[in-house]
């Protein structure tokens, strides 16, 4: 059994890792004084994580994969709750990643700590999270999901098999325009 939809999540990681360490070379460069701030692609940055991993890519999770595994795997019950939990979260830790960059673009090169902390707590929440699905859940839902829950889950990814593009391609637009804008070795800007 192939598992396509764990493939489609997988490559959803793979592309929100860029972004999260697009994120933190940045913030390094900034750091080092080697980069200017440059707030409108940080805010761009945000704005991708928030549209497409946040409300495109957990619910699908929370939906499908968790909600099928959950009675297949009691063992599972645990990760699931915290997984989605941390789901929950998601709009409260991007809105306190959005105030966070507003108050440095407001106060300057003095507000620069404070971003850098919240985005840090970020980036190593995301890890984990990442991390979480793909080494504990992952290999439980391999063990303890039917073909039945990997037809419905995979339908539902597959469905919409590059959110990432989103409505006419906007996603895909707005990851194209990062790329570009974004200093090297992040992207292909100056």
């Amino acid at each position: 059994m192939k598992q396509q939809s764990l493939e489609i999540i997988h490559d959803e990681h793979r592309a929100l890792a860029a972004m999260l360490n697009g994120l933190r070379a940045i913030a390094a460069g900034i750091e080092s004084g080697r980069l200017q701030p440059d707030y409108a692609l940080l805010a761009d940055m945000i704005r991708y994580i928030d549209e497409v991993p946040e409300k495109l890519h957990h619910p699908k999770e929370n939906d499908y994969l968790f909600r099928l595994l959950r009675p297949r795997c009691p063992e599972a019950v645990p990760v699931i709750e915290q997984l989605e939990a941390e789901h929950a979260q998601g709009d409260a830790r991007i809105a306190e990643l959005r105030a966070a960059l507003a108050s440095w673009q407001q106060a300057g090169a003095a507000g620069f700590a404070a971003f850098h902390e919240v985005l840090t707590t970020y980036l190593d929440q995301e890890w984990r999270h990442m991390n979480t699905e793909e080494h504990e859940v992952f290999p439980l839902a391999r063990k303890h999901l039917t073909a039945e829950d990997w037809a419905e889950i995979d339908a539902a990814f597959l469905a919409n098999d590059n959110p990432w593009q989103g409505a006419a391609g906007e996603y895909q637009a707005l990851f194209t325009k990062i790329v570009n804008v974004a200093p090297a070795p992040v992207g292909l800007g100056g």
